[in-house]
């Protein structure tokens, strides 16, 4: 019989070997781009309400250690596709800050050429399909992408990412059906922020394990801390390795939370003050990697504090060379709507 004592040796153990399994440099470089996306989104929050970006706007803010941390599990060539909350995701696949910003503008140098705006992003060359507005329909284009390098038998897979109100759209089980049924290469990654718009997982979901909704399809899955970037890239690995090596598809709830509303027009009245505010406290991920560089002087708070003045500097140019950019010439209104 395991003690709860020994239980909890067991656990601190887990965690200090994820936390060995990561270089310094490396753990360094990945704060660093946490860091660059909660600033970037800071960033897109203010400009929102300056009247500089229209439509909707999704921030990420809180939740950076689940895209960060995948992000360095996978290689290059490895496609990832993402709902509407999705600025932060194209920050950590390296998509130019700028380019970013001036497609949260609708202009000429955005990424989707300044027709995508923030909820419909691409980036062909690293990678990123999307940037979709229908909660669930990038699942079965992820399943499909993931097909594609099956069929192409060419080593790559695929990250789906996709938030807790997605997994009760019927679409998302068709994907999983067939994803298992041709053991395709792909990853679902559950972003489970607990709240769906403004609903509570348990408010909207019968079983609120939502990394069990693939046992039906045979898929594995597991829960994952995803406020800690330690258990994100330890998990990812695992996941990747799994996928990777033939065995289909796999499943990731990643339990983090955001800060801010659903979207820029979402007070956020269904939650306290309080709630955020211990999530904040206790369990930010920035703060949690920051803690370790400091205690295991891996850096100094000088250097974090430089690091961050120059995060902050190139956020304030990227929106620069962003407002310089032209709107789209009226003629962009009849491209990309035909292949030849």
């Amino acid at each position: 019989m395991v003690t709860p004592a020994a239980a909890i040796r067991k656990a601190k153990q887990e965690l200090d070997e994820k936390k060995q399994a990561i270089n310094p440099d490396n753990l360094l470089a990945m704060y660093e781009m946490m860091l660059k996306v909660r600033r970037f989104e800071e960033k897109a929050g203010q400009l929102y309400g300056m009247g500089l970006i229209g439509g909707f706007c999704h921030l990420y803010i809180g939740q950076e250690a689940v895209v960060v941390g995948l992000q360095d599990c996978i290689k290059h060539g490895d496609q990832v596709i993402t709902t509407y909350r999705d600025h932060a995701h194209m920050v950590a696949i390296g998509t130019p800050m700028d380019s970013i910003f001036a497609e949260l503008m609708g202009r000429e140098l955005g990424c989707s050429r300044g027709k995508g705006g923030s909820m419909h992003m691409f980036d062909l060359e690293n990678k990123f399909f999307g940037g979709h507005g229908i909660v669930g329909a990038n699942v079965p284009l992820g399943t499909g992408l993931a097909f594609a390098n099956k069929y192409r038998d060419n080593d790559h897979i695929c990250l789906d990412y996709f938030g807790d109100g997605a997994t009760n759209q019927g679409q998302v089980y068709e994907a999983f059906n067939m994803a298992s049924l041709w053991k395709l290469p792909v990853i679902y990654v559950i972003e489970n922020n607990e709240y769906a718009m403004g609903t509570a997982v348990a408010r909207a979901s019968a079983t609120t394990e939502l990394y069990r909704r693939g046992e039906a399809f045979g898929i594995q899955g597991r829960q994952v801390d995803g406020m800690d970037l330690f258990a994100v890239r330890a998990a990812g690995l695992e996941a990747v390795e799994y996928v990777r090596g033939g065995n289909g598809p796999f499943i990731l709830e990643m339990k983090t939370y955001r800060y801010r509303g659903h979207s820029m027009s979402d007070p956020a009245k269904y939650r306290s003050k309080d709630e955020v505010d211990q999530v904040k406290t206790n369990r930010d991920p920035i703060e949690h990697i920051k803690e370790h560089l400091l205690s295991e002087k891996i850096t100094t708070e000088d250097k974090l504090k430089q690091m961050d003045k120059g995060i902050r500097e190139d956020v304030a140019q990227a929106v620069e060379r962003a407002k310089a950019s032209p709107e789209p010439d009226v003629s962009e209104l009849f491209t990309d709507i035909y292949n030849d």
